[in-house]
């Protein structure tokens, strides 16, 4: 299972959401202010770099103030961790997580679910402090509050994919992760939901919620949702329909853009592109809902095993079957 950072949480990073939207006297009178070395203005500056993409001017900003700033401080940990702006230092960014973890300043209150979040994810990935699956679910639990919505929602949703890993599988407690997760937001998570109560994972099998879930997180742009349907409407033999979904979802190939836009997981995201691959090439090769294209299947059946080798091998060993 991969796992992604938890993002700066909105209270943190709203004085630089609303920055952006100054004019450029404001803009130039807080660099400097900046410059002379005052905190907030630093964090600000360097808040804005970070949302720019400039991580090593970010990081000299986030350097000045992370003494009295745990926003700063927090910034610096994720950029450590991840190797934005400076060589990946996994160890600092992990020291910098549990200095807000521990602290009992009302100033890291609102980062400590985020930062047991991502301390959950160092130990998960035993990157940084040795790997123990039990203590990043510790961790991710501290962080998901019981499904608190002010909580870590990532956690929530990442809990949810924990416990259907084969280690710790639980189907009904990810259900009620995946739960939490969605009615606070998480588009990952009702995807995953649809999914679940299609095929009775977790749930008692239920279409119709399946398909509310599964709609509703495809138009917000859940690719997986998405591969998703494309299966359900070709096993129902609305061909036309599977072909339409899937066309669109196999029209965009990069992956890693597509999970940063929707803030889903690239594993997922490759799922869904290769379900609705294997399935416009199916179409294309039996001529439902579309035109026989022999090279456009062989296409779209290259497309499905480069993506998800896994997927594409299931699929084809149904078809062969006579199942799909």
């Amino acid at each position: 299972m991969e796992v992604r950072s938890e993002a700066l949480p909105r209270a943190a990073a709203s004085g630089a959401v609303c920055l952006l939207s100054e004019d450029d006297s404001h803009a130039a009178s807080l660099a400097r202010r900046a410059e002379g070395g005052d905190p907030w203005e630093c964090f600000l500056r360097g808040q804005q770099y970070y949302e720019e993409g400039r991580y090593e001017e970010a990081l000299v900003q986030f350097e000045k103030s992370k003494d009295t700033d745990f926003q700063a401080l927090y910034q610096l940990g994720v950029m450590h961790y991840d190797g934005l702006g400076t060589d990946k230092d996994p160890e600092k960014g992990v020291e910098y997580m549990k200095k807000i973890l521990s602290s009992d300043s009302p100033a890291a209150r609102h980062l400590r679910f985020a930062a047991a979040y991502n301390l959950g994810r160092a130990h998960y990935e035993g990157y940084g402090v040795k790997h123990s699956t039990e203590e990043a679910e510790r961790l991710w639990l501290i962080a998901a509050d019981n499904g608190n919505p002010k909580a870590s929602v990532k956690a929530q949703s990442t809990l949810g994919m924990l416990y259907s890993m084969p280690d710790l599988k639980d189907l009904k407690k990810a259900f009620f992760w995946h739960s939490e997760a969605c009615g606070n937001g998480s588009l990952e998570s009702q995807g995953a939901l649809g999914v679940m109560y299609l095929y009775g994972q977790g749930v008692r099998r239920n279409t119709k919620a399946s398909l509310e879930c599964l709609k509703a997180a495809a138009e917000r742009g859940n690719i997986y949702a998405q591969g998703h349907l494309v299966e359900y409407y070709y096993n129902r033999k609305f061909f036309s329909t599977a072909v339409a979904i899937a066309r669109r979802t196999t029209e965009n190939d990069n992956i890693e853009m597509l999970a940063t836009m929707t803030d889903c997981l690239p594993a997922y995201v490759a799922k869904g592109v290769a379900i609705a691959a294997f399935y416009l090439a199916r179409c294309l090769h039996l001529g439902r809902g579309i035109e026989k294209d022999e090279a456009a299947a062989k296409k779209y059946y290259s497309k499905a095993c480069l993506l998800d080798p896994d997927v594409a091998s299931d699929l084809e060993l149904k078809a062969n079957l006579g199942r799909i």
